[in-house]
């Protein structure tokens, strides 16, 4: 029987799930990516792991895997099969080449993993949406998008970077990537606690329960402290202002009758991530104003939407569906 596989390559695990042709889950694994290594090659060979354990766990073998999904956070280059990956630190990651020869087949379909991500929560909703936006809030932030039923790849299937919109024309703060005033640099997790020193020291250092000055001081004291906390409630009220002004740009990009929230910033604080993007949304798109919900797939959906794009020849639309 032909079994199918979906693999996620995030900042710090690696996760694969292995089901039947009418996508029922039979097995999965997951695992922390390799600390510390000094070539790509040692993540591969987690991935590689991983998909072992999810097939043994299916009770199946490598080879009778038809064809299998593959999510990774990063640049791709499908050409070559590997990724630059975001948050491992190492130049490239061997993807394709490695998988189909474990499963001998080239049917690896390659995407960033917000392309997957919109991949499944198109396959997965109840009507299959044509137009739609998953959009991960999380230690980055990106934007799988799917219009007129085609999920956008790019000519390099490097289309989705919304986190590096410019948000802010003065440009405070520099993103990861080396260039100022980008979403990214205001909002994702990593780059919270940085914007919320800025702050601190532009209201002349007020006093704050938020551990500023500690080097574990992260993205989730902000959130816990925001109820009770004047400052950390205030430097929530910036990130829903960057936030909302990030999502009416990638409205009035793409014309989606959905906005689907994920990554792990917006799934642990949907009150105070969603709820105020949602509430600003209209005030600022000048053209139709989508749904804006949380993904009801949760931390699966990259994975999940992995596993769609092996069953649906990369397309995640149902009616592609293999079984």
């Amino acid at each position: 029987m032909a079994m199918y596989a979906g693999v996620d390559l995030g900042a710090t695990n690696v996760r694969a799930v292995v089901a039947d042709a009418d996508g029922e889950i039979r097995g999965s694994d997951g695992r922390p990516v390799p600390p510390d290594p000094l070539t790509g090659l040692p993540v591969t060979e987690a991935i590689l792991d991983c998909l072992r354990a999810a097939c043994a766990a299916a009770d199946t073998s490598p080879g009778t895997i038809a064809a299998v999904g593959v999510a990774a956070a990063g640049r791709l280059d499908p050409t070559e099969g590997i990724v630059e990956p975001t948050n491992i630190p190492v130049d490239t990651v061997p993807l394709t080449g490695p998988i189909a020869n474990l499963v001998d087949t080239d049917r690896i379909h390659l995407h960033k993993d917000v392309a997957a991500g919109v991949i499944g929560e198109r396959y997965h909703a109840e009507r299959n949406p044509d137009d739609m936006v998953y959009l991960t809030i999380s230690s980055g932030i990106g934007a799988g998008v799917a219009v007129d039923g085609s999920v956008l790849r790019g000519w390099d299937s490097n289309a989705g970077e919304a986190g590096h919109l410019t948000v802010d024309p003065d440009g405070r703060r520099t993103c990861g990537c080396g260039h100022d005033g980008h979403w990214e640099a205001y909002c994702s997790g990593v780059n919270i606690p940085d914007y919320a020193r800025l702050l601190w020291n532009d209201a002349d250092r007020p006093a704050t329960a938020l551990p500023i000055d500690d080097e574990a001081f992260d993205a989730v004291d902000v959130f816990a402290n925001a109820r009770e906390d004047d400052f950390a409630g205030r430097v929530v009220e910036k990130l829903a202002e960057w936030n909302a002004m990030g999502v009416a740009n990638v409205v009035h990009a793409y014309a989606p009758l959905v906005v689907s929230i994920g990554g792990a910033v917006a799934l642990n604080n949907e009150a105070l991530v969603v709820d105020p993007i949602r509430e600003r949304l209209g005030d600022l798109v000048m053209t139709n104003v989508p749904e804006v919900r949380l993904t009801a797939l949760g931390d699966d959906v990259v994975v999940r939407g992995a596993l769609a794009s092996a069953l649906t020849g990369g397309t995640g639309d149902k009616a592609d569906r293999r079984g």
